[in-house]
């Protein structure tokens, strides 16, 4: 999802900081201020996309010339607390195409250049390589004065007051989203940016009843690390990442701030869990399922969300019919109580696999003797040693193929029956020797 950011910062001398270093650090050239007698040369950054100018109309021809743009920025401001520059940080989707992100970064500074008659220098960055790959960004540094055919003349105040500074960033905010959500559009994306408040969307979200979208955007602000804490933690994750280890802050911000982005990801991940259950249990009751049924298909989908992660590429509805694995002709009816379904599922299988001998072995399951089988079984039952050899001779048949249902069903009863007959002969036996110790004692008893 194409996240909003726009921000506005001015470059102030009484912070120490200059336009002409402003301009070269962002677009990666190198400009002599005239007015230090210092050289800003940021010729070996790497990362830039993209640098243009852009100026009014009737702007003079040296407009263009970057480092004369800003030397005449400098001396067009005489006091020593000046606010030289104005930059406006833009955040870039990262769905769209670089092609879309040069035009509506443009299509923003031509805003400015009409509407406040400034002289504008625009540096789109790529993403940090060992950040966030989706992180494409813009600086766009205006001038604080009209840019006209004599020179510099007014402050854009407009944008200095208290009253109306605010109305025309938001405004300005409100243009940059639309040029956004235009580009998405065109990209076929269906999410679109807002530039609202996190309170505004949250009212919103819950007017139209989306509590999960509002819990998450109810939430304090990320904790800023700074620059050199930014850099410290930069280095940890670089380091952990080539000693294949698991990455641990170093700083107390950074921990704070790494904690907090944890917590995020399970939220989103419990989300989208919830919404995959919330989806297959509505396609389970849709196709007739009833609501145990479909409740466990929805668990089995959330708990198989990792597992159905290598295959995103799917169809969700596919996705969840290989989760549920159910059949088209499958019968979910309601059943009546009081019929063993399993037993009876089990009879068929018997009497499909084998005939006669899974009859023999249905009848067994049933409880039956074997006499009411027939003779053959009453003989079967009577020759045990005739039968073990049988079963032997079947055994060798079956190596070198894998038994049949039946097969281990008989198996598993002629061990169930040995067992029960070294039960009873076990029982005799016992029973026996508590007679025999019975009298024993009556006989000790009685020798006195």
């Amino acid at each position: 999802m194409a996240s909003y950011h726009l921000s506005v910062k001015t470059i102030k001398r009484s912070a120490g900081r200059s336009a002409t270093a402003a301009a070269a650090y962002r677009v990666g050239e190198r400009i002599e201020c005239q007015r230090e007698g210092r050289i800003h040369d940021y010729t070996r950054k790497q990362g830039i996309e993209e640098t243009f100018i852009l100026a009014p109309k009737d702007a003079p021809d040296w407009a263009t010339d970057r480092s004369r743009l800003w030397n005449e920025v400098e001396a067009s401001e005489t006091r020593r607390n000046s606010v030289t520059a104005r930059e406006w940080e833009l955040a870039l989707p990262s769905e769209i195409s670089a092609e879309d992100r040069s035009q509506i970064t443009r299509d923003f500074a031509r805003a400015l250049v009409s509407r406040y008659g400034v002289a504008v220098d625009v540096a789109i960055h790529a993403p940090h390589r060992e950040g966030d790959q989706r992180n494409h960004h813009a600086h766009v540094l205006t001038s604080t004065r009209r840019l006209e055919a004599q020179g510099f003349t007014a402050k854009t105040r407009v944008l200095d007051s208290a009253k109306t500074g605010g109305v025309e960033i938001e405004q300005m905010r409100g243009l940059w989203a639309e040029l956004q959500n235009r580009a998405l559009e065109r990209a076929g994306e269906v999410e679109r940016v807002d530039h609202r408040s996190l309170e505004a969307q949250r009212e919103a979200a819950l007017e139209r009843g989306d509590a999960l979208s509002a819990e998450e955007l109810d939430r304090d602000p990320e904790l800023k690390l700074g620059p050199a804490a930014n850099s410290m933690e930069r280095r940890a994750k670089v380091m952990a990442e080539r000693q294949g280890r698991e990455y641990v802050p170093v700083t107390e911000r950074g921990a704070v701030v790494h904690a907090a982005r944890q917590a995020r990801a399970a939220f989103r991940e419990l989300r989208e869990r919830l919404d995959i259950a919330r989806e297959t249990y509505g396609a389970e009751r849709d196709a007739g399922q009833g609501r145990v049924s479909a409740g466990l298909a929805a668990l089995r989908a959330a708990a198989a969300k990792e597992r159905g992660a290598r295959a995103e590429s799917e169809d969700m509805q596919e996705r969840l019919a290989r989760v549920v694995g159910r059949s088209e002709d499958q019968d979910d009816t309601p059943k009546p109580e009081g019929r063993n379904y399993a037993r009876e599922r089990l009879k068929e299988i018997m009497e499909k696999d084998a005939g006669r001998d899974g009859q023999a072995a249905v009848h067994k399951l049933d409880g039956h003797s074997e006499y009411d089988m027939g003779k053959e079984a009453a003989h079967a039952a009577r020759a045990p040693t005739h039968r073990q050899g049988q079963d032997r001779s079947e055994d060798i048949g079956r190596e070198g193929r894998k038994p049949s249902v039946n097969e281990r069903l008989k198996d598993v009863m002629n061990k169930r029956e040995r067992l029960e007959i070294k039960d009873e002969r076990g029982q005799e036996r016992d029973e026996n020797e508590n007679e025999n110790t019975r009298d024993r004692d009556r006989g000790e008893g009685y020798s006195l």
